[in-house]
């Protein structure tokens, strides 16, 4: 487990960088989406998971006991997870309203009819 992660963060991140230098704009919002992606994972690895572990712990001591993991990394991730996936629905509605109106979505054919 301790290989796996790192190695699909990676993954993620080369195959974002590979996609955002496509030239059109569906493949460079897959790539930014995939970028996202790795980084909520890196975050949420970097909080130390901890399998089997009681998600509530009984007892008035509100300090982090050593064997649980980091809550707040969680919330992080979670509330980036609902922030891309609007921006990414958002970003999506604008490529095809941009695809509609200029009939490709391809940017080297768009930049040059902008320059027309």
């Amino acid at each position: 487990m301790t290989i796996v992660l790192p190695a699909l963060v990676l993954v993620l991140f080369a195959s974002g960088l590979f996609l955002i230098q496509r030239h059109t704009v569906v493949k460079v919002l897959f790539g930014i989406v995939l970028i996202g992606n790795a980084a909520n994972l890196l975050v949420f690895s970097s909080a130390g998971m901890r399998l089997a572990a009681p998600p509530i712990l009984e007892g008035k001591d509100y300090a982090m006991p050593p064997g649980a993991s980091d809550p707040v990394a969680q919330a992080l991730v979670l509330t980036a997870i609902v922030i891309s996936f609007a921006l990414t629905v958002l970003a999506l509605a604008l490529a095809r309203r941009l695809s509609q109106s200029m009939g490709d979505d391809d940017l080297d054919k768009i930049d040059e009819e902008a320059e027309l």
